[in-house]
């Protein structure tokens, strides 16, 4: 199973817990609901889910980030590869073939998420 982002986050914020760090306790586990919501959902889809199925669990866990990302304001550059990565290792774990779902749908294959995401 892909190692959540958050947890990454979760170490580098106690290393530097003396010099302060965007990881805020309450950050991590808004990621972590948004998140472990996504992974039930994709565990959920059946194995012949269509793309829309897919693209739906995409969508609302993008948009639950972008709800995260506007009361906490710390998703930049590097967490949103992290949970760019993310999204689509668990799809792929799940059997979904990421690039092939991307064009058939019109989608950028390296950021499916980017049609919704905010951060």
């Amino acid at each position: 199973m892909t190692i959540r982002p958050s947890a990454a986050w979760r170490a580098e914020a106690a290393q530097y817990a003396d010099t302060g760090t965007p990881y805020t306790p309450q950050l991590l586990a808004a990621t972590d609901a948004a998140l472990g919501a996504y992974e039930a959902e994709v565990a959920g889809l059946d194995s012949a889910a269509g793309d829309e199925e897919v693209l739906a669990a995409v969508r609302r866990v993008v948009l639950a980030l972008n709800a995260v990302d506007a009361e906490h304001g710390a998703y930049c550059t590097i967490e949103r590869e992290d949970l760019c990565e993310y999204i689509d290792a668990v799809l792929a774990e799940r059997g979904v073939d990421v690039a092939a779902l991307a064009g058939r749908n019109g989608m950028d294959g390296d950021d499916i998420a980017g049609e919704w995401r905010d951060w």
